[in-house]
C-alpha cells in the first residue's frame, strides 16, 4: 500500500508541475491544485496511517504510546482542502475577470506563435 500512496502522490506532484509550466491560465490553476492534492496525500501519509485506533486518548491504553492514531495530520489536512477551495475559486474568478479584460487566457496576456 505505501507503493501505491508513493506512485500517487507522484504522479500528482508531476503532472501539477507539468501543468504549472503551461502557458495557458486554466491549465496553471489545475496544475496548483494537483500540487496541492498530492501535499495532502503525503502530508496525510506521514501521519502514519493506523487502522481501528482510536484518535483520542484512552485510559486503559495511557502508558502505549503507539495504540494511538495521530490527529495532527488529518486536522491539517482538513484545513488545506478547505483552504484549497477557496484559493481556486478565487482563481477561478481573476481567470475569468482577466480574460474578460484582455480576450485571452494565457498567462503573460498575449498568444505566442508557434
Amino acid at each position: 500500500m505505501e507503493l501505491v500512496l508513493a506512485m500517487a502522490i507522484g504522479v500528482l506532484a508531476g503532472s501539477g508541475i507539468w501543468l504549472l509550466l503551461r502557458p495557458r491560465t486554466f491549465q496553471v490553476i489545475m496544475g496548483l491544485s494537483l500540487i496541492s492534492y498530492a501535499v495532502n496525500l503525503f502530508i496525510f501519509g506521514m501521519g502514519r496511517i493506523k487502522l481501528a485506533a482510536p484518535p483520542v486518548i484512552n485510559t486503559d491504553w495511557a502508558p502505549d504510546a503507539s495504540q494511538y492514531a495521530d490527529p495532527l495530520p488529518q486536522a491539517l489536512v482538513l484545513t488545506a482542502i478547505v483552504i484549497a477551495f477557496a484559493t481556486t475559486a478565487l482563481f477561478l474568478v481573476v481567470l475569468l475577470a482577466s480574460r474578460g479584460l484582455s480576450g485571452t487566457d494565457h498567462v503573460d496576456g498575449r498568444e505566442t506563435p508557434l
